[in-house]
This record gives structure tokens, sequence and C-alpha cells, in this order.
């Protein structure tokens, strides 16, 4: 009977013990800030791979600059790779939002795919920040209160590259466009860039995403006698489509090309005596200043790859947004958005940028020409400075772009 009680009691004990040590972990858990979650969703792999190595780690660079936390909570970084498919990019930023609690999406490189998760994000009324995809319709007819479009768009490529080419003479134009959104937006802007400057558009073919074999529509290309091919692609794609043209002569020939979108990745991947020349426009060269030329030693240690304006705006958006949250003491998409605009955006890649209503994040642009293997100093010196172009003379104007959210 007496080993009866002592047994019932030290399981009393023990029942005791385990719901004190329960209720601990509870308050622990209480008094222990929910970690914010933030996203960078891209292409990391196939036809714009390249670009997009190092995103993760640009993200970790801005975490580290506000100090690891926001409004004391620690931050996340979740990653995924949407294989630049708009229906794949879809379903991750919807389980990002409703199952892990993300607040923020960045990155988002492919107009189609950027398009389909700010439709997700706008329905969610939760924050995307795209610094990879292209199409101006982001600030346009698809523009958000809870979106932003950070990097370049296709209205600045066109009227950097396609006015200063067409200055320098080169009037009638071919283009080589891949056959998806933004290629279609970066053609369609290129072309009325020409048309308004007094230059003609003698044709234009469209491949698809990923070829191997630009054969056939470079050959249309050199047959139209363009003075500029307009290459409307981007990544691997415009890296082979220049490759090929070099194979058929094309430059030799007298023919320009024009690349719309190309990155220092694209030119290291080329190397300077195929890409000497070429005329291009950038948001971030990694050797402009002293501040960019720190920043990218820094970003070298985590990722030793020279960063593109890509991985570079990852670092801008990401550090603006925590220090949005910061300044509006709430992770409130709304009220961080308010904050994103009122703030000005400083950082090694932007100086007084403003963030409009439409999303539209003004900035100046660069317009560079690769150099020429006698004009390099080492592996890594690719570009000239041709012009600074300021934002409001790069990005179209607010009233142009047809978002329903501006007024009149």
């Amino acid at each position: 009977m007496k080993i009866t009680n002592v047994a019932r009691l030290g399981a009393a004990l023990a029942a005791g013990v385990g719901l004190a040590v329960a209720g601990l972990a509870v308050i622990a858990q209480a008094q222990t800030p929910a970690p914010l979650k933030i996203g960078v969703m891209e292409g990391f792999s196939g036809v714009y791979g390249d670009l997009t190595a190092g995103e993760v780690e640009a993200m970790q660079l801005a975490i580290d600059d506000v100090g690891g936390k926001v409004l004391g909570r620690p931050i996340e970084i979740l990653s995924a790779d949407h294989q630049t498919k708009p229906d794949v990019g879809a379903a991750i930023a919807r389980k990002w939002y409703d199952v892990e609690g993300v607040k923020m999406i960045t990155g988002l490189g492919t107009s189609s795919v950027a398009l389909a998760v700010r439709k997700i994000s706008q329905e969610k009324g939760l924050i995307d920040i795209n610094t990879g995809a292209a199409s101006a319709d982001l600030t346009g007819p698809a523009c958000s209160p809870t979106g932003a479009h950070w990097v370049y768009d296709t209205y600045a490529l066109a009227h950097v590259t396609g006015d200063a080419m067409v200055k320098a003479g080169g009037d009638s134009w071919f283009f080589l466009t891949a056959d998806y959104a933004f290629g279609h937006a970066l053609e369609r802007d290129v072309t009325a860039v020409v048309k308004a400057a007094g230059g003609k558009v003698l044709g234009s073919v469209r491949h698809p995403l990923s070829t191997q074999d630009f054969s056939s529509f470079l050959l249309q290309a050199q047959a139209s006698k363009a003075k500029v091919i307009g290459l409307a692609n981007a990544g691997q794609d415009t890296i082979n489509s220049i490759k090929q043209a070099g194979e058929f002569g094309i430059v030799k020939g007298g023919q320009k090309l024009a690349g719309l979108l190309v990155f220092a990745t694209d030119v290291q991947s080329l190397t300077l005596p195929v890409a000497q020349g070429l005329v291009l426009t950038e948001a971030f060269y990694w050797d402009l200043n002293d501040e960019t030329r720190a920043w990218t030693k820094r970003y070298r240690a985590k990722k030793d790859k020279l960063p593109s304006m890509l991985t570079a705006g990852v670092y801008s958006s990401t550090l603006h947004y925590l220090k949005a949250v910061q300044a509006a003491g709430t992770d409130d998409a709304k009220a961080v958005m308010a904050k994103m605009r009122e703030m000005p955006v400083n950082d090694m890649m932007t100086k007084n940028g403003k963030l409009r209503e439409d999303g539209r994040l003004v900035r100046d642009m660069y317009l560079f020409q690769v150099k020429s293997p006698a004009e390099s100093k080492g592996k890594d010196d690719i570009y000239k400075l041709i012009a600074t172009v300021p934002g409001d003379k790069a990005y179209r104007p607010m009233n142009e772009g047809k978002c329903p959210l501006i007024k009149g």
C-alpha cells in the first residue's frame, strides 16, 4: 500500500514537472518574436541562371546591414527557382504567402513570371519588388498598390540604348526578339523610340526562349540590310545570338548589334574580343566609384563572382524594404509601402531614388560601351561610361503608363 502511494506521488510530481517545463517552453516561445520572412524567387537555373547566381548572398548582405533583425525580430530568407514558368512562380508565391507567412518577395526575373506573381501578391495585399523582370507593364496596366519595379524596365532600356544608337546614325532596325512578354515589350518600346527619332523598323523575327540555334533568325536580320540589329532577349539567348552573329560576320559586314538587355556577367561570358564596342544600358557597375567597389568586395567575400545589376538590385530592394519596416513599426504591407515611397532610396547603387505611386523606382541609368582588350586593365575591367541618364529622362512619365492607380 505504501509503495503504491509513493508511486502515485512520484507520478504526480513527474507530471507537475512536465507541465512546468511545458509552461516555460510556451512562455519562452511567446517571448521569442517570430521571424520576418522574406523571399527571393528567380530563374536560378536555365537561360538566366548565370545572371541570378548570388542573389541570396546579396539579400543576406542587406540583412547584415540592418544588424540581422528588424523590430527585434530575426529575418529569415526563403529562396526558390521558378524555372521561368509563370504557373510555377504563382504556385510558389501562393504557398509562401499562405503557408510560410512570407511578407515580401523580390527577384522575380522573367516578365511572364513576374506578371503572374504580381496577380497573387495583389490578391493577398502583400509586397512584390521586381528586380529582374523588365516589362514596363508592371508599372502600367499591371501596377499594384503593394508592388514595385526596382532596377530597369523596357522603357528605360529602349530610351537609353535605343536613343543613343539612333543618334549615332543607326536609323534602320531589325529585331531579334525572345518570344514572350519581356521580348515583346522590349521590341515595342524600342520601336517607339526609333520611330520617334525619325528612324524606321524594317522587320523582326521571334525566337523561342532558350533556343540554341540562331542561324535562321540571324540570316533574316542580315538580309534586311538594317543598320542595327536589336537583340530583344537576355541571358544565354543574348550570349548565343552575339556569338553566332560573329560567326556570320554580321558586324564585320557593317551592321551593328544593339544589346538591349546585357549584363556584366554576359560580357564576361562573351569575352572582350567578341563583345568589344557593344553599347548597352545598366543600372549598376561594380567599378563606378569607391562605394560600388567597396560593396563588391563585401559581396565577393560571400559569392566570388562579378555582381550584376540583378544581384545589386536584390540588395538595394531588400535594404530599403527592411528600413521601411523599421520606420513603419510594423510589417503591414500598406504601411511599409507608404514608408518606402516616403523615404528616399540611398545605397551603393542608387542615390536619392524615389519610389513613385505606380511602383516605379526612379533612379539614374548608365550608358556603357564594352572596352576593347587593349583598353581593359584586367578581367573585370569591361565597361567605359558613355553617359549618365537622370531617372526623369530614362523612365516613362507616370501619367503615360496607364496605371489604374494614377488618376488623369
